[in-house]
């Protein structure tokens, strides 16, 4: 048996061996009335040809991301990925990538890592990255916690404009700590007023650029009034290609920048998994959770590498550690390095503005069909529109004629009517101006 090695002499072996006279009996602490009597209502086994068949039929029921012109983006970007990537990281070297408890014996994990690091420093802008995280959501939790540490102060501020599951995840973590958490209403229209909601009492403000809705924003002036007040600026960036274009998180003053790596060498894959990008001032180093690999040479002189931090309660005494991330997504830092090194910086300048053209066009083309309004003009590669009719309709409308045509933002805020009639969309290098044709021909066709 392929996947039930043991026979029922096994069994019988395995039981005689403890002293129990049956398979019952390893379950007496159970209560009976929470065990079942009848088998569960599962489908009988089957052959494995036979659950292959039923599972394809299952999946083929889904319209994939390579099958249909996609403009799905809020957070997960679909962008082309080089074969060269994939084929590398499958390599049986690579595929069990993990930071190691003994880490300078593999000085090749810490060197794929040091340039990881240092690439993210680069693109936010900032002087030390680590060498990743989760995802940008538990990312952005962590930022929170440290600049409450770095602060000494008990309070954070959401911003509308921040996407909702960095808001849920960053309240839920928190949420039994001495941390209040001020998450303010989702903000399509750009018109929150952060600044004057910063004070002595604040220990940070975390905003989104681009922002959930698409909209790009210069934050010199919040950064100015948090510093102003004793108060740090955490910038999150959902889609990081956008650094290849736009001003750094750096440039504008943040303290910290957490980000979403996913789209630069990571596949869609269903939803997973992410890829934490965490970035922060020199000064603030050792406030930083996770792990840092450094540069140094060894007693005869060559250059190596070394885990210089590892902030983590396996590590450090659990009062003394700053995170209880146990972990680097080490892979998927494979993936992003190799990407943005086959790339190069002028690559990933030149793959920015293939976006952020192609997201223009795409506006230009859902801007002609009657009753669609566009929500802002300034964008990246992803835009909000309002349209006459509920949104999550029209995107299973869409999807039945072959379009995978954005995402409702009902989908996130089920809470807030006022958003039933936004549709969030966006376009990137992988779409054609065919796609672009075909989508605004079933929008106008739907509506």
């Amino acid at each position: 048996m392929r996947y039930l090695p043991l026979t029922e002499a096994d069994r019988q072996a395995m039981l005689a061996a403890i002293g129990a006279s049956s398979a019952d009996e390893l379950f007496r602490d159970v209560p009976k009335s929470a065990r079942r009597d009848q088998p569960v209502d599962l489908p009988r086994h089957a052959s494995e040809m036979e659950v292959e068949s039923r599972f394809i039929a299952m999946a083929n029921k889904n319209l994939s991301a390579g099958c249909a012109p996609f403009f799905l983006g809020a957070g997960a970007y679909r962008h082309h990925v080089p074969a060269t990537v994939d084929s590398l990281i499958q390599r049986g070297e690579f595929l069990t990538s993990y930071t190691p408890y003994q880490p300078e014996v593999a000085q090749g994990t810490l060197q794929y890592l040091f340039e990881f690091q240092t690439q993210v420093a680069l693109i936010t802008g900032m002087e030390v990255a680590n060498a990743s995280m989760y995802d940008c959501a538990t990312a952005c939790a962590e930022a929170a916690a440290m600049a409450a540490r770095v602060t000494k102060r008990k309070k954070v501020i959401l911003s509308g404009d921040l996407h909702p599951h960095y808001r849920s995840v960053t309240a839920s973590t928190l949420r039994y700590t001495d941390i209040e958490v001020e998450c303010l209403d989702p903000d399509p229209m750009g018109v929150e007023d952060l600044i004057g909601r910063v004070n002595g009492s604040t220990a940070c403000v975390i905003v989104q650029n681009p922002s959930f809705f698409g909209r790009l924003k210069d934050l010199k002036a919040l950064a100015d009034e948090c510093h102003a007040e004793g108060a740090l600026l955490v910038v999150a960036v959902a889609e990081p290609v956008s650094l290849g274009l736009i001003a750094s998180p750096g440039e504008m003053g943040a303290d910290i920048v957490v980000a979403e790596g996913q789209a630069i060498g990571n596949a869609l894959n269903f939803g997973g998994p992410g890829l934490g990008l965490f970035a922060t001032r020199d000064k603030y180093l050792r406030q930083m959770p996770g792990r840092l690999i450094g540069q140094t040479v060894d007693s005869d002189g060559r250059r190596g590498w070394v885990l210089t931090l590892s902030t983590r309660e396996q590590h450090i005494r659990r009062e003394k550690a700053t995170s209880n991330i146990c972990t680097n997504s080490g892979l998927c830092a494979l993936a992003f390095s190799m990407h943005m090194t086959l790339l190069g910086e002028e690559g990933f300048t030149n793959l920015a503005r293939l976006n952020h053209a192609r997201a223009v066009q795409l506006a230009e083309a859902l801007g002609k069909v009657k009753g669609v309004k566009l929500l802002g003009q300034a964008f990246f590669n992803e835009f909000a529109l309002v349209l006459p009719k509920n949104a999550a309709d029209v995107v299973e409308a869409l999807a039945k004629k072959g379009i995978l045509g954005g995402v409702p933002a009902s989908r996130f805020y089920p809470s807030y009517p006022e958003l039933a009639e936004v549709l969030l969309v966006t376009a990137t290098e992988t779409n054609s101006e065919a796609d672009i044709a075909a989508f605004a021909q079933a929008l106008n066709e739907v509506l």
